[in-house]
């Protein structure tokens, strides 16, 4: 009943502020979803389509309240050669078997491996986002002209003036009600919203994916499936972990993976493309007070609204708005505090984070990033487990302290010299552990070494209780 009772107070607690915050994330998302559309090679209501019916999943079956999930550019990158190569449909069917993976992922609880992504690795994927949401409206920028400059810059103005005379509505909201009315009654001519694509004209329409089944099918799909899964559940657990610094509150990666793999599915049975977590919104929802179910799934009713209601009223919506929007979301996603730890955080773990953030950039790929992260963490630790073994002999005696797996092994064997003995030896593991296979290896190797020169090893502490194992001298070396 306590968990019940959990989650209906998700829904409960202070709905217009709920309401509100998942107003700006909407204003949020309909340029980055109509941008992704296209880079991935697909109308824009393919993405706006999804980016509702995976806010209105995720927030009934998240596990991650507050968070805003959507068409996204990872996943656009990774499905656009299959758009290319075999069409729309075909997408529809990899999102689906995409959703089906994501589910599975979190019905085997396999979300907790996102605890081996360190620190550092989640600290340059938030300040790499950051970067990528700030050049993504370079061109906007760039192309904006006099009037352009100007909507932008009071649009900032209006961001980070309004919380000083009201925090009930958000300023995001306020700018683009005052941008937009200010160009439509001076007739400013500036690039609108439907200048970025054509919006949707009806509700979307449920249907499975035209294409035709078999083993052909599976072959074409599989592997950008697999892709969809793995970037958009690294995504999305990575912005629930953001959310949850954030909030200071704790959430549900399994139910959240298994919700993201529902939304999926359905999204593709109505003819939307496959998504995940959006940070740059999220941090939008959560900044303007967004910390339930709720502001979810206000923002997924509102774009809907928005698109089809009251599509013209959109389409007069200066883009200046929508970039101010985003500009002032890159500036609060980037961590401003780990620049300035720079000087006092490990060197390596500097490098792990400029490495993820380097990578991200160059690649536009967010899980590439990720992973080269998550690799380079993992070298330096067990480079640094390596140097903490030590083997101290006396005599014919040898006492093993540390860490034994397969980074340590070599190190560990070549630590025995079996030239300058004349006795039997003595290896005490009892403070040392073997963490696999290639350990329990180097024992075998170290005690080879040793028979091999007619000298027999006793081995104590290798199980449980100290028991010695002995072995005798090779008689082939007598």
């Amino acid at each position: 009943m306590s968990s019940t009772r959990h989650y209906l107070r998700q829904w409960r607690e202070n709905p217009v502020r709920e309401i509100l915050a998942g107003a700006v994330a909407t204003f949020a998302l309909i340029p980055e979803v109509i941008a992704f559309s296209f880079t991935a090679g697909v109308d824009p209501a393919v993405g706006l389509y999804a980016s509702f019916i995976i806010s209105i999943v995720v927030a009934v079956f998240g596990g991650r309240p507050a968070m805003i999930s959507a068409a996204a550019g990872s996943v656009a990158l990774v499905v656009a050669p299959l758009v290319r190569e075999h069409g729309v449909e075909y997408l529809f069917a990899a999102g689906l078997l995409a959703g089906l993976f994501q589910f599975l992922f979190g019905f085997a609880r396999l979300a907790t491996l996102m605890r081996y992504v360190s620190n550092s690795v989640r600290t340059g994927f938030v300040n790499a986002l950051a970067i990528l949401i700030f050049a993504a409206q370079l061109p906007h920028i760039l192309n904006a002209g006099l009037a352009g400059y100007g909507m932008i810059a009071l649009g900032l103005t209006i961001i980070y003036l309004a919380p000083r005379l009201t925090t009930k509505i958000p300023g995001p909201l306020i700018c683009v009600v005052l941008l937009t009315a200010i160009c439509s009654a001076a007739g400013i001519d500036v690039p609108r919203v439907s200048d970025l694509g054509r919006l949707p004209e009806g509700l979307p329409a449920f249907g499975l994916p035209d294409v035709p089944l078999g083993l052909d099918l599976l072959n074409i799909i599989f592997l950008p499936a697999l892709a969809i899964a793995m970037v958009g559940l690294l995504e999305s657990l990575m912005t629930a972990g953001v959310v949850d610094d954030l909030t200071g509150t704790p959430s549900d990666k399994n139910a959240e993976s298994r919700g993201l793999g529902l939304a999926n599915v359905a999204a593709s049975l109505f003819g939307g493309i496959a998504g995940c977590g959006m940070i740059g919104q999220t941090v939008s929802n959560v900044k303007y007070g967004g910390r339930g179910r709720l502001s979810t799934l206000a923002a997924g009713g509102m774009l809907l609204l928005l698109i089809v209601a009251a599509k013209d009223l959109v389409g007069r919506v200066p883009v200046a708005a929508l970039v101010a929007i985003m500009v002032m979301v890159s500036i609060d996603t980037l961590d401003w505090g780990s620049l300035r730890r720079l000087r006092r955080t490990p060197a390596l773990s500097n490098l792990v984070m400029l490495a993820t953030v380097a990578v991200t950039i160059l690649s536009h790929n967010l899980s590439l990033g990720v992973l080269v992260g998550v690799l380079m963490s993992g070298v330096f630790f067990a480079a640094k487990v390596v140097r903490m073994q030590h083997v101290r002999r006396e005599g014919d005696h040898y006492t093993v302290d540390g860490q034994i797996f397969f980074a340590s092994a070599d190190a560990f064997i070549d630590s025995f010299d079996p030239v300058d003995h004349e006795g039997p030896v003595t290896i005490d593991l009892s403070r040392a552990k073997l963490w696999d296979i290639t350990a329990i290896a180097a024992v075998e190797k170290v005690r080879d070494r040793f028979a091999k020169h007619g000298l027999a090893v006793t081995v104590l502490g290798l199980h449980p209780g100290g028991r010695p194992i002995q072995t005798q001298p090779d008689a082939r070396a007598l």
